[in-house]
């Protein structure tokens, strides 16, 4: 067992994944015992048509949790015209 103080910045511990077996496979795969230091992902600038989609999406009302009648009213009233311009 391994004590870890004072994890660098931008380092997380995860778990191995563990052992699995397929429905049609005759033994058991994959799964290693233990845990892993990892780094976080690291940013990349967003492209232009990353960009343009939030962009028309935040203008459009469109966000996290909204309901599907209202994202498909958002979609065809507002981000279709938005978009094509």
């Amino acid at each position: 067992m391994a004590v870890l103080k004072n994890l660098a910045k931008g380092f997380y511990i995860k778990g191995r994944p563990s052992a699995y077996k397929a429905s049609d496979a005759a033994y058991t795969t994959g799964g290693n015992r233990g845990w892993v230091i990892a780094a976080l992902p690291s940013k990349y600038p967003r492209t232009s048509q990353q960009k343009k989609v939030a962009e028309v999406a935040a203008a459009c009302g469109i966000k996290k949790g909204i309901g599907k009648s209202a994202l498909q009213k958002a979609m065809t009233d507002c981000v279709g015209p938005k978009m094509r311009k």
